[in-house]
């Protein structure tokens, strides 16, 4: 795969600007995120360590461009290393399933039959009321289907992962269609076994009618582009505490991040 870039654009005209930096994977090392339109201070989230972009607005628009090697790389290590937080900690009734849908074995057959049984919880929607609202924990689902969109399902698979003792790590980004086109952000979840790199997608399978799921980022097609990691971020300087993820570009209000009404998402060469 060649170098390739993406470009985030929105308004200057909000308020500072706070953004992800970029995220190295087994698919392609991050090179970095220039920004044009605005004075850059780079912040290091306090859990995570990963580096935080807040940017001043000096012109009507300021754009992020992350690029990408192509060369193959590594998840960084923090990812599989949670800071407890209401996004991380499992409800004791979740860790005893968890290990239970599990069960024995080979660690990859473990990981899938945990995800299936996951997937089984949830059905593919954007709830005003998430399943975890009001929670200081990852609570435990009973029968039925919860709605949820990728950051609920992929909360809910992360703290499973965890609670089963596989290491996993949460992924945040953006996704391309398959036309090339974007609404914005998207996140996953990648396990590691056997020192190699797995990553899920339930979202994705169920919007397209499967639970079959398995390690595999793709079932529906396009392109993902990740930009950083982990839940529940913290940025102190800020008065930032237990951001629930940074997949893209938000405005701060009064010391809360926004996400922008409008924005502009490119692909760069090659075209997709």
């Amino acid at each position: 795969m060649t170098g390739y870039a993406v470009e985030i654009n929105v308004a200057g005209n909000e308020g500072p600007i706070l953004a992800p930096a970029g995220l190295s994977s087994p698919a392609s090392a991050s090179t970095g995120c220039t920004i044009t339109g605005g004075s850059v201070r780079r912040l290091t989230e306090a859990t995570t360590g990963q580096e935080v972009l807040l940017v001043t607005p000096e012109a009507a628009e300021v754009a992020f461009c992350y690029g990408f090697s192509g060369q193959p790389a590594a998840y960084p290590e923090a990812i599989f290393h949670p800071a407890p937080s209401r996004f991380t900690r499992a409800a004791e009734a979740l860790v005893d399933e968890a290990r239970q849908l599990a069960g024995q074995g080979d660690a990859l057959d473990r990981a899938i039959r945990l995800a299936r049984g996951v997937a089984e919880k949830f059905t593919y929607a954007h709830p005003e009321a998430r399943f975890n609202d009001g929670f200081d924990h990852v609570p435990h689902l009973g029968c039925g289907l919860t709605e949820g969109s990728c950051v609920d399902i992929h909360t809910y698979l992360l703290a499973s992962f965890r609670a089963a003792g596989i290491e996993a790590g949460y992924v945040v980004g953006i996704y391309f269609r398959e036309d090339g086109t974007s609404a914005g952000g998207h996140c996953w979840v990648v396990t590691r076994i056997g020192g190699a790199a797995q990553e899920w997608d339930i979202s994705h399978f169920l919007r397209i009618g499967r639970r079959d799921v398995g390690p595999a980022l793709n079932p529906r097609g396009g392109f993902r582009v990740p930009v950083g990691h982990s839940m529940g971020l913290s940025l102190p300087e800020l008065g930032v505490a237990e951001l629930k993820l940074l997949s893209e570009p938000v405005v701060m209000r009064d010391g809360l991040p926004e996400r922008f009404a409008q924005k502009r998402i490119r692909h760069l060469l090659p075209a997709l």
